[in-house]
């Protein structure tokens, strides 16, 4: 869990009226979901929440909001941003448990580039996924997932078999093995062209 803390205050009055309101006095919009108490109409200070957005974090991690001293876990689950002033908008949170999974994107982090043999050889590191989508513990979302090409050859494939995820943390892709990472020669196109591929058949159908 991350250490941001959103004041927040209920939006008695809904609707566009409402929101347009709420903008006019520094806020910014949103409505809470999840658990046994439904929907709930909020405000949120906009000066919070850009820091927040500015930290990195807030799109990522669970999250800690404040209505007048009581303090809840959520997620983000959706953001709007202005068309114009690309200023957030419109904010969409969910009630979270510590222990309940979550699904959410981490990127992907790389080392060992320096070192690497293929990589010293002329090779070059595609990267396929920048990203994995995972299923997490709310209180145990991971800053990234680290991938080691420190003994890299050329012609190697990092697949997500080979990347030791944390306890209860799993990929929402569990039908194949697919690529993350692949070490390519001078001349690599057709390798490129089928880790793409490979990319593109894993993403879930909507």
């Amino acid at each position: 869990m991350s250490d941001i803390v959103l004041t927040v205050e209920v939006r008695e009055r809904t609707g566009r009226g409402g929101a347009r309101e709420a903008r006019r006095q520094g806020m910014i919009p949103g409505v809470l979901y999840g658990g046994a108490q439904g929907p709930v109409s909020i405000n949120l200070v906009k000066r919070e929440v850009s820091k927040a957005l500015h930290s990195g974090k807030f799109l990522s991690h669970v999250v800690q909001i404040d209505h007048r001293g009581e303090k809840q876990s959520v997620f983000t689950q959706d953001v709007q941003f202005h068309p114009v002033t690309d200023e957030p908008f419109h904010i969409d949170l969910y009630r979270v448990k510590d222990d309940q999974l979550i699904k959410v994107d981490v990127p992907i982090r790389v080392t060992g580039e320096d070192v690497s043999p293929g990589i010293k050889r002329g090779g070059t590191l595609n990267l396929v996924r920048h990203e994995i989508e995972l299923m997490c513990p709310a209180n145990a979302i991971p800053e990234d997932i680290h991938i080691d090409i420190s003994t890299a050859e050329i012609g190697d494939v990092v697949k997500i078999s080979m990347v030791a995820l944390p306890a209860k943390v799993r990929p929402t892709i569990t039908d194949r093995d697919f690529t993350i990472a692949t070490i390519q020669g001078r001349g690599g196109k057709a390798d490129v062209e089928d880790a793409s591929t490979e990319a593109t058949e894993d993403e879930p159908k909507a």
